[in-house]
């Protein structure tokens, strides 16, 4: 059984950079206690199988969350006009979807803190809950600014963004992250393939209400299970529940095992603002992952009105952007944990967690120029394969660069790691409200080659980020307290 229950390498600071209880989470030197030790079940030591089993849980939810995000994609022009007395609206139409990354934005800000607060059981749980209640209010809804309404509250109420790369950092250790990341990533861009495919084909004969209804059966279904086969994953929770005080089995006493709840809340912004490694992630990472809400607002025009498709059609079209996921993540499960694993054992060593972005910068490299491709493509309606091939290619390189980038966030931030996802949640929710929304007017106003092609050059602009935080990034760890090595 494990030695080390919990350990802390964190220095003191000073007490207005950190109170005592914000430094609680991550326990202190644990001592050799194996009479008390063998009656804790940790997460760590459970048994591959059932690991690998919340993984697929957490994936199927992930998939879920999705799939009730994007189904309405292709029939948002069409559910807005129903709920708006016949009258189109563009910007409506998009607000339909991007308006959910807001509801992101603000949702994790409690609900990450509080996972560590209470454990992942209980505020997952609650989380699926209101996100049922949120999508029968959507259905049920006979206007516009109540649907729109409805889904701003169903993405604040999505838990798994944020919790599902924190529960597989509880249960795995470092060099098996990056499989169970890569499934858990590709659960949600299938869900954001078949939604359109299959809501495209469902209006057509039941009506747009009637591919939400399926989206909340599959909400039920997956709450039925995490209601009775998840398990806590959280240490401190788990330690929490067997009875143990913490404070008796540290190298020195500490006030209390658990933040504050006002700490835990307002925690995720003070390590934001504490690292400029999370800082400049986050902002890249939110650009990168834009990109496939760009697309999925702008391409059912673009089939439709340029390549002639039917709803149903430009349904099946988004599973182009799924194949490229699919090839992008075989990438990422095949080389992430060899590549990780072979740079820690190699002569010129990086720290641990820089380990993780050599597939990351390889992304960066290729992916401002496939941007440009997609918009080309578009403004000279060059034949459809190629429309598809450039949307195959997004896939790729969206994979390509948020897995890793996901795997350092929790190597590098650890306990921390769902207060550092919430940052990199926010920042990408935010991105993806508004960036969508500036898009609609620009290839309005200079075409899809010309406009793309900007976005193609504020990509190139950030494209360095993860080559700097390769070469410094374990230096600039060591100036926040929540990734300071030993």
């Amino acid at each position: 059984m494990t030695q080390n229950l919990l350990q802390q390498s964190h220095t003191s600071v000073d007490a207005e950079d950190m109170t005592a209880d914000e430094r609680q989470p991550l326990l202190r030197q644990v001592k050799s206690r194996e009479d008390v030790y063998d009656e804790v079940d940790l997460p760590e030591d459970w048994g591959l199988a059932y690991k690998w089993g919340i993984v697929a849980l957490l994936a199927f939810m992930a998939f879920t969350v999705t799939f009730t995000c994007i189904s309405v994609v292709p029939v948002a022009s069409r559910i807005i006009s129903d709920l708006n007395g016949g009258q189109d609206s563009k910007i409506g139409s998009i607000l339909l979807v991007t308006i959910w990354e807001l509801g992101e934005a603000a949702g994790p800000l409690l609900i990450a803190p509080l996972s560590e607060r209470y454990g992942r059981y209980l505020v997952f749980n609650a989380a699926n809950v209101l996100f049922i209640c949120g999508s029968v209010l959507g259905v049920l809804s006979q206007s516009m600014k109540l649907m729109i309404f409805a889904r701003f509250f169903i993405g604040a109420t999505v838990a798994s963004n944020v919790l599902n790369p924190a529960i597989i950092g509880d249960i795995f250790p470092s060099e098996q992250r990056g499989s169970a990341m890569s499934v858990v990533m590709f659960a949600p861009l299938l869900g954001g393939a078949i939604g359109p495919a299959i809501s495209g084909a469902i209006a057509e004969t039941l009506g747009w209400r009637g591919t939400m209804w399926l989206a909340i059966g599959l909400a039920v279904v997956c709450e039925v299970v995490f209601l009775t086969l998840f398990r806590e994953t959280y240490k401190v929770t788990v330690l929490a529940a067997k009875g143990l005080d913490v404070a008796d089995f540290t190298d020195q006493p500490i006030s209390e095992p658990k933040l504050s709840l006002a700490a835990a809340i307002t925690r995720p912004v003070k390590v934001f603002w504490s690292s400029f490694v999370l800082q400049i992630m986050s902002i890249y990472g939110a650009l990168v992952f834009t990109f496939f809400y760009v697309m999925s607002t702008t391409l059912p025009d673009i089939l439709r009105y340029r390549y002639d498709f039917t709803p149903a059609t430009v349904g099946s079209a988004f599973l182009s952007f799924s194949i490229g996921s699919v090839l992008g993540l075989i990438i990422c499960n095949f080389l992430l944990d060899r590549i990780y694993t072979r740079l820690r054992l190699s002569d010129d060593v990086k720290s641990a967690a820089e380990n993780r972005l050599p597939l990351m910068m390889l992304g960066a490299i290729i992916l401002p120029f496939v941007v440009a491709l997609y918009g080309w493509v578009a403004q000279l309606v060059l034949p459809v394969w190629l429309m598809l091939l450039s949307v195959v290619l997004l896939g790729v390189f969206v994979i390509l660069t948020m897995v890793p980038m996901m795997a350092y966030v929790v190597d590098a931030f650890n306990l921390f790691s769902a207060s550092a996802m919430t940052a990199v949640l926010i920042t990408r929710c935010l991105m993806g409200t508004f960036l969508p929304l500036v898009t609609a007017p620009l290839t309005d106003e200079i075409g899809y080659g010309l406009g793309f092609t900007v976005l193609a050059a504020a990509t190139i602009v950030l494209a360095p980020t993860p080559f700097f935080v390769w070469r410094y990034g374990s230096q600039w760890r060591q100036k926040s307290v929540y990734t300071k090595d030993e």
